[in-house]
């Protein structure tokens, strides 16, 4: 018997993953050492498309499962076309909001390509900061059996306002609701307090290690954990090359061990993660298999520049 990842019983494809959050275009800048401040740094530069929400839903479709993967987001009319078709070509169906105002948002991710692959974010969240309850729809939830939210969309007060809506709407339901706190950076300036609070109701929280620690205090990301699981029903906290934990009830219960990789770029590694625990949980893997499939993903991602997944040969 299959669970949904809290585990009661749930059917195998019985509906879509919606994913709410930010769709970015990300120039990478892949350079050796340490800048060179004041002069010229050589460096590799690709632009790609990103952005948490929309990584996430694309690692998601590409774990395959049968089910449909569905992106609500909000991009500038400068690259809505190109947006839509990258996502579309990773399966997924984009539901995009194109903002008349403001341009899409665009992340610098400047990449050390020495050996731990480590990257520093240049952010200008552009139209994305503007996703609102205005584009917010219960009838988005037809057919959905899982809700993913960004945390970026909490660090904007049209996001957290649409965020208690699709929560509110989920409830009605009996959708089930994942979120991932997506920046320590951030989630620093909104609060660890004031963060939890917002996201009340939600089933499933993905905290990287920095996140977990920085959200309970607690320099251990096993005791953070389990101390969140006290607050949201699952919490799997990813730590990179060291798999994830995953705790309820107050206690870590598994340990899931990272795949081994041989990092080009951790940017989007933990989107991946993400999505392809999500498509595995929707198709009834209980919540330690999820977690290996979402560190295998996670394991691809490094080795790839950017955060989306391989297209189809």
């Amino acid at each position: 018997m299959t669970t949904d990842g809290l585990g009661t019983a749930a059917p195998v494809g019985s509906g879509a993953l919606l994913v709410v959050g930010d769709v970015i275009t990300d120039v990478v800048a892949r350079h050796r050492g340490p800048l060179a401040a004041g002069t010229d740094t050589a460096a590799v530069i690709r632009t790609v498309p990103g952005g948490a929400g929309g990584n996430v839903a694309c690692w998601a479709a590409a774990r395959g499962g049968g089910a449909e993967v569905r992106l609500l987001g909000r991009v500038g009319a400068d690259a809505a076309a190109w947006h839509e078709r990258e996502l579309a070509a990773c399966g997924v169906l984009p539901l995009l909001v194109v903002d008349p105002e403001v341009p899409t948002g665009t992340v610098i991710c400047l990449v050390d390509t020495g050996e731990a692959a480590e990257r520093t974010f240049l952010t200008d969240s552009g139209a994305s900061l503007r996703l609102g309850p205005d584009d917010w729809s219960d009838a988005l939830l037809d057919g959905v059996a899982r809700l993913h939210l960004s945390g970026y969309l909490l660090f904007s007060e049209p996001g957290r306002a649409l965020v208690a809506v699709a929560l509110e709407s989920a409830r009605a339901r009996g959708v089930r609701v994942s979120l991932d706190p997506a920046s320590a950076g951030f989630l620093r300036e909104v609060g660890p307090d004031r963060f939890l609070s917002l996201i009340e109701g939600v089933d499933v929280l993905l905290p990287s290690r920095d996140e977990a620690c920085l959200l309970t205090g607690l320099p251990d990301v096993a005791d953070a954990a389990a101390k969140l699981s006290r607050h949201v029903p699952l919490v799997v906290a990813k730590q990179g090359a060291e798999g994830a934990l995953i705790a309820r009830s107050g206690t870590v219960y598994a340990h899931v061990p990272a795949v081994a990789a041989t990092p080009r770029d951790t940017t989007g590694a933990g989107d991946a993660f993400t999505g392809a625990f999500l498509a595995a949980l929707l198709a009834g893997a209980a919540p330690e298999d999820a977690a290996a499939e979402g560190c295998r993903a996670g394991a691809l991602a490094v080795e790839r520049v950017g955060g989306r997944p391989p297209g189809p040969e």
